[in-house]
């Protein structure tokens, strides 16, 4: 992702207690499933730790989600070459009508260029947080989400883009591929869910989620619904009701197709685009605390 610029802010923090109870999400489990990820390599398209790490991730769906989806293509990449790209659609109450879009990228970038070394920059990250974290948050999120009754006529989607971390976000190339392809090729010309959430390195320990100004502009609705749950859940103290920068992610392409989707990321992460983003600086209390937001989200209907 490009962050564009920055507004210093100081937090506002609510002393609040969860409402949450009945749907117990597992910040243990989400790491343990963000470990297997970032056990089988940097996910980099089209490498053998890629394909890995995809089938994984259809398979542990497959055995939660009613109908698992798959998107397989071939990217176009501006130095000529092409690399192939998969995305990943898990839904639950596939049938429902008011549906619910989260929204994470699995591929991890091919270069550290977050290094100072010019040797190690080369080199692909291990991206823990930085995609792990995301799948690990979805994949328990799964665990909650089987065989539970979910609000009337409610359905949820959980989408694995690929190709978001790869190219030039300077140049605008070989970056959020397949989160624009999913806009391109929705599962239903009339598909519009009812709201949407981006999860992007959300498992750091010192977890800080403020507002993204983009999504605050384009869907200023669907902000206020995440960090109202998140207060009404105890958690105003990591979810951080201001402004703080304005991020190109993978919401962008699905708000410019009219889905109303919003980043939560937490991008001052020291160890950002680094050889040094590895499985011990991702948070199961941080991932609890998220996916609890994100349970919360689902099953407490306005």
């Amino acid at each position: 992702m490009k962050l564009s610029r920055w507004i210093i802010v100081l937090p506002v923090i609510c002393a609040c207690q969860s409402g949450e109870a009945q749907h117990k999400f597992s910040g243990a489990m989400a790491l343990r499933y963000a470990a297997t990820q970032v056990a089988f390599g940097p996910r980099v398209p089209g490498t053998p730790p890629w394909q890995k790490a995809g089938d994984w991730i259809v398979a542990q769906m497959r055995q939660r989600a009613d109908t698992v989806i798959e998107q397989r293509w071939t990217h176009p990449l501006a130095n000529g070459g092409s690399i192939p790209m998969r995305n990943i659609l898990a839904r639950f109450r596939p049938k429902a009508t008011d549906r619910i879009l989260y929204v994470t990228h699995w591929d991890t970038r091919p270069i550290a260029d977050g290094e100072t070394d010019p040797a190690k920059r080369k080199l692909p990250i291990p991206g823990a947080d930085d995609g792990a974290s995301g799948v690990g948050l979805f994949v328990a999120l799964g665990d909650v989400l089987k065989g539970a009754t979910l609000p009337s006529n409610v359905g949820v989607d959980l989408l694995f883009v690929d190709g978001e971390d790869y190219g030039s976000f300077d140049k605008m190339t070989d970056v959020l591929i397949g989160s624009t392809y999913f806009a391109q090729h929705l599962p239903s010309p009339d598909y519009h869910p009812i709201f949407g959430v981006l999860w992007d390195m959300i498992g750091q320990k010192d977890l800080l989620l403020y507002e993204e100004q983009n999504s605050l502009q384009l869907a200023p609705e669907v902000v206020s619904r995440v960090w109202q749950a998140a207060a009404a859940a105890g958690y105003s103290d990591v979810f951080i009701s201001e402004p703080k920068y304005s991020i190109t992610d993978d919401h962008m392409p699905l708000l410019s197709a009219g889905l109303r989707v919003v980043d939560v990321i937490d991008l001052d992460y020291p160890y950002h685009h680094k050889l040094s983003d590895t499985i011990d600086q991702v948070s199961p209390k941080s991932l609890g605390i998220v996916g609890a937001v994100a349970t919360a989200l689902i099953f407490t209907q306005p």
